[in-house]
């Protein structure tokens, strides 16, 4: 009977959730490229947006833009998420000896994507874009894999640093 009341005990362990902490050594700067695109992507979409000229149709307008929006902030807080995990759990103190220049670059890479958040700036999401491709950059020097710049090939445009 303790042996059970113990497993009972055991079993309300609350579940963790993160990238992960066991550590998987699964790290990658690609979804915060596509995050970083999405937002690009979103922008545009916004500003195509068509202001109705019936208050029939505005409600739609209204739905549509708060979609967008709404997917542009998910997206600039996952690509922060995305980066904040390249920072603390896979680059080293070694990486930053060699690459002194990554510290600020996260810095700036993360304070672009509260700025994607923010406002409707046509040009923070390719900023965005950018600095994560500088992180993708440093990332794959640290792995010692050549990377080529590449065109994302979405209708948003762009380009992504992958490995070559």
């Amino acid at each position: 009977m303790l042996i059970s009341k113990k497993l009972v005990e055991f079993s309300k362990i609350e579940t963790a959730f993160a990238h992960c902490d066991v550590p998987c050594g699964i790290y990658d700067p690609h979804l915060a490229q596509v995050a970083a695109l999405t937002t690009m992507r979103m922008i545009q979409l916004i500003e195509a947006a068509e202001v109705p000229s019936t208050d029939a149709d505005r409600t739609n307008y209204v739905s549509q833009l708060s979609r967008y929006v709404s997917t542009k902030e998910e997206h600039a807080e996952l690509c922060k998420k995305e980066i904040r995990i390249l920072w603390a759990d896979y680059f080293r103190p070694e990486h930053i000896e060699k690459y002194p220049e990554l510290h600020d670059t996260v810095f700036n890479a993360l304070k672009t994507a509260s700025k994607v958040r923010q406002t409707n700036d046509t040009q923070a999401p390719h900023d965005l874009l950018n600095a994560v491709n500088q992180i993708a950059t440093i990332f794959w020097a640290t792995k010692e894999v050549k990377t080529s710049v590449q065109p994302s090939r979405q209708a948003v445009g762009g380009e992504l640093v992958l490995p070559a």
